[in-house]
């Protein structure tokens, strides 16, 4: 009968749908792990946990997004990216409990399902998921119209790892006069956007397709720069070296962040100067301006991971990540205090 309506003109497209699976079918082939059990396309991902091996495993979940990091994406119409940084924000926060990453799922929310756009995006994923060693188990995309405005999605991760119960890391062991190494950040990685937008994009009214004063690279660039990802550089760290605490920088940035992992009576005492800040913070902080103390609450401020150590072994360990072509620096000391970050000011 004529007048009939069908889920295509009701916005869904499942043709389409279906030409996405397939073609991020071999993006998560790449990244698969020996545990694995069978491809996409069952209702869930299959990964057998051997256990022969391991004494008393803790298995160590974790879930996050990218946020409003994604509006750049939009803007500049670039796709490929953002996924790894949804692993990274997921694999990450996994690893500061001494966790080796399994596997990922991710969770992609689109207004128009574009077969190219999705799989530029599960690129990106796939990209982060063999950086960190886990694979792409699976995960959903969903199709909603009139959720999105054309052309926008959202992406979300999730991600497990396992760790023996007698080697988990929770920074109870820290104690006053341990080292604090930080691990240089790419830049923003994927918080404080909504700042950094209003400040650079809104007030200071800056193309993304300038290279503004300061910078090196277009804007564009330079604001979707991927998280870093520190399994690699850590990981082997845990075989060598006390590593008593660990943080991810991530919103509220190093005030907000490292007292987390530290135990009742103690503080963080950090000296500015003793770690390079990256220009695109120099560059938000004078645009805004915005004051040094909201930097710091907001952005990581060039240090996106740090190790609690003792203080006989932050050497060693800052040459270890050097050579895996990670910029470290010994940042600071744990001491007595108010479960706090007490910046001491420097000269960067």
């Amino acid at each position: 009968m004529s007048g009939e309506l069908d889920y295509q003109q009701a916005g869904v497209d499942i043709e389409a749908g279906e030409v996405a699976v397939e073609r991020i079918k071999s993006l998560a082939r790449s990244t698969y792990r020996p545990e694995v059990l069978q491809e996409l396309g069952g209702f869930g991902g299959l990964f057998a946990l051997e256990l022969k091996d391991r004494r008393a495993p803790v298995l160590v979940a974790g879930s996050d997004g990218v946020g409003t990091k994604l509006k750049v994406a939009f803007a500049a119409g670039k796709h490929d990216s953002v996924g790894e940084d949804c692993v990274a924000m997921c694999v990450n926060d996994i690893l500061t409990h001494g966790a080796e990453p399994l596997f990922f799922l991710d969770y992609l929310a689109v207004g128009r399902l574009v077969p190219e756009q999705v799989e530029q995006v599960v690129a990106g994923v796939a990209r982060g998921c063999r950086l960190a060693g886990c694979a792409l188990l699976g995960g959903e995309t969903a199709e909603m119209p009139g959720f999105y405005p054309p052309g926008e999605y959202d992406l979300a991760g999730f991600a497990v790892g396992v760790v023996e119960r007698e080697r988990m890391i929770d920074g109870s062991g820290i104690a006053a006069g341990d080292a604090l190494v930080g691990l240089a950040s790419t830049g923003l990685h994927s918080n404080g956007y909504s700042l950094a937008r209003k400040v650079l994009l809104e007030h200071a009214g800056l193309p993304l397709n300038d290279i503004p004063p300061g910078l090196a690279v277009p804007l564009a660039e330079e604001l979707l720069r991927p998280t870093r990802i520190y399994v690699p550089a850590v990981l082997p760290l845990l075989e060598r070296f006390t590593i008593k605490g660990m943080a991810h920088i991530t919103g509220g940035g190093l005030p907000g962040n490292l007292p987390r992992i530290l135990p009742t009576g103690l503080q963080a005492e950090l000296r500015e100067g003793s770690w390079e800040l990256p220009p695109v913070f120099k560059l938000i902080e004078s645009a805004g301006p915005v004051r040094r103390e909201e930097m710091y609450r907001t952005f990581n401020m060039g240090v996106g991971f740090v190790l609690a150590v003792p203080p006989e072994q932050a050497a060693e360990v800052i040459d270890a990540l050097s050579r895996t072509g990670t910029t470290a620096w010994h940042i600071g000391s744990v001491t007595t205090g108010g479960n706090k970050v007490h910046l001491v000011p420097g000269t960067k």
